[in-house]
């Protein structure tokens, strides 16, 4: 958020509310959600609203935070919204995760933004569940955020491309300058993003 900005403040926090996701978790992969669920089933789809824990409404932390209408008619140099945003990064932050999926293996779809990437490939990134998180701002909740550590790098991927990643996923909060991440992935493999995923052994 610059000064040059002036959204009204209640329109960008309640954008940061739908662009966290939380209305469409499943990516392309709503879509793919039914067929993937005929793939095979060696391999357990994990979806993304099933990172959030049940009971956790942002949509009504947001209501009950920053339900001030003079917040309408203020642009965001105003210190009430920018103190209103900094509030809301650490709601975000802070989002808890579902200990339910702590160590649950299979394979979940995203959007790629890397971390480390060098002429050897990428080692690790961050998954999102939406095109333009972490690239734009704000980025989604933390349990929204997996942190994908690779053993081994691989080529062939750039920023947004869309992938299967599996592996095992555990509750494990990293913060990186791309956004607060509440899960790790230790990845077996990534795959291009397609509408079935991709099977064991292919």
């Amino acid at each position: 958020m610059t000064a040059r900005s002036f959204a009204p403040a209640r329109r960008r926090a309640l954008h940061a509310l739908a662009a966290a996701g939380l209305a469409a978790w499943g990516l392309p992969a709503a879509q793919a959600q039914e067929r993937a669920a005929r793939g095979g089933g060696a391999v357990r789809h994990i979806k993304w609203q099933e990172l959030v824990p049940a009971g956790w409404d942002p949509a009504k932390l947001l209501r009950e935070k920053f339900n001030d209408p003079q917040l309408a008619v203020l642009n965001d140099a105003d210190p009430r919204v920018q103190a209103m945003m900094e509030e809301l990064r650490t709601i975000w932050d802070n989002a808890p995760v579902n200990p339910a999926m702590d160590g649950v293996t299979g394979r979940v779809p995203g959007y790629v933004v890397p971390l480390e990437d060098s002429r050897a490939g990428l080692k690790s990134f961050l998954l999102v569940p939406y095109y333009g998180a972490c690239i734009h701002s704000p980025p989604p909740p933390a349990n929204q955020i997996i942190h994908v550590v690779l053993s081994k790098p691989v080529k062939g991927f750039q920023t947004m491309d869309t992938v299967w990643v599996q592996g095992r996923l555990s509750a494990a909060r990293n913060q990186s300058d791309m956004g607060v991440s509440g899960y790790r992935l230790d990845a077996i493999r990534v795959d291009p993003y397609e509408r079935v995923a991709p099977e064991r052994g292919r």
